[in-house]
């Protein structure tokens, strides 16, 4: 099968869609290759806080990516709504986070990285049971809705003349030339390439090790979350809660999501009754009124875990046309937005948006 454009996306999650989008906004032709019919891993799964769980604790280079798109979230929601009908549902909710042993650090990070905070108010833990320390609420956090992020994302690219979707086609190989990728191998044919980008998730780590054996595997692993939903009524609850390493979210509908799990477990994406007794536990546990709830859904999803959650966003050091924006662990959707403008100064060779640096390929942990 025929069929060429600029740039050749492997990967429709938020990070393969914000890259598209960002690379047609410099008026490149964009198709975006994914293995299913839609959207349906990690950015699906996902529970959309905007924000790293405890960001104080995490690398510096995962900070810098979601300070930057912070800024460009209500944007995107806006213009996506006003282009597509679809509202992704970000909503500034606010955040509170039950427990803060490390509080100084936590508090030096929102000056820092000019987050709003406050000391929680006893008003605020009304409808909770928990021991908490140094309770922290940040007002300005706002959430996305994924599926509903992704839905409109997809509408949004595909009503744009320069984005092609091909859907059910597996990538089977890659065929080499010049250290060049002249074109890939897929169960709907060969396609030729001019500059190919995986943006492939928790599968990214095997695919380069299968197919680009010459060259280094790319450290990316699946780590699985399971999550479930709280079929709760409209105010029943108005902020996101973080208590210990568990949260719920209240959708715009009134439901409620809790999550979640962490677990190496390969490619398996099989739900467990254990899990499911760990989040109901814990939700009924925190929030009381959620024992007279029903639980409508309960489903698992594939994170691209790395050394430190830190992702890789690069050009391919051996290969001249190839490049990675993969590896954001839990956050993939809080980073996506600084991560595809990288990325795209990174394909156009322009000044970047960020220093590159954290982000190579060849990277060593240090300089994180």
């Amino acid at each position: 099968m025929e069929t060429r454009t600029d740039i050749t996306i492997i990967g429709s999650g938020i990070i393969g869609l914000l890259t598209a989008k960002a690379l047609i906004e410099m008026d490149l032709s964009v198709a975006i290759i994914e293995k299913n019919q839609r959207s349906l891993e990690s950015s699906w799964a996902g529970g959309g806080i905007l924000l790293p769980l405890y960001p104080w604790r995490q690398k510096t280079a995962i900070s810098d990516l979601v300070k930057q798109s912070l800024a460009l979230y209500p944007l995107l929601s806006e213009e996506l709504i006003q282009n597509t009908t679809i509202d992704p549902e970000w909503i500034d909710c606010g955040l509170l986070i039950n427990k803060n042993p490390d509080i100084k650090a936590a508090i030096q990070w929102c000056e820092d990285y000019k987050v709003d905070y406050q000391l929680a108010e006893d008003r605020l833990f009304e409808l909770f049971d928990t021991k908490t320390l140094n309770p922290l609420w940040l007002p300005s956090i706002a959430q996305a809705r994924n599926p509903r992020l992704l839905k409109s994302l997809r509408q949004f690219l595909g009503q744009h003349p320069k984005v092609k979707f091909i859907e059910n086609c597996k990538l089977t190989d890659f065929i080499l030339k010049n250290n060049r990728i002249i074109e890939i191998k897929t169960s709907q044919g060969k396609f030729p390439i001019n500059h190919l980008l995986l943006a492939t998730g928790a599968w990214t780590g095997k695919l380069t090790k299968d197919l680009l054996p010459l060259t280094k595997a790319i450290n990316i692993k699946p780590v699985k979350g399971q999550m479930l939903l709280f079929d709760a009524k409209t105010n029943d609850l108005n902020t996101m809660v973080l208590d210990g390493h568990h949260y719920l979210i209240p959708r715009r509908d009134g439901k409620i999501l809790v999550g979640s799990t962490v677990e190496e477990t390969a490619f398996d994406k099989f739900t467990t009754e254990t899990a499911f007794k760990t989040l109901q536990q814990f939700a009924v546990t925190l929030m009381p009124k959620l024992k007279e709830v029903a639980i409508i859904n309960h489903w698992a999803g594939l994170r691209p875990g790395t050394e430190h959650g830190v992702p890789y966003i690069d050009n391919h050091p051996e290969i001249d046309n190839l490049s990675i924006n993969a590896g954001h662990f839990r956050n993939g959707l809080v980073m996506a937005p600084a991560s595809a403008q990288l990325m795209t100064d990174l394909i156009l060779k322009r000044t970047p948006c960020l220093n590159p640096k954290p982000y190579q390929l060849n990277r060593l942990d240090a300089s994180l």
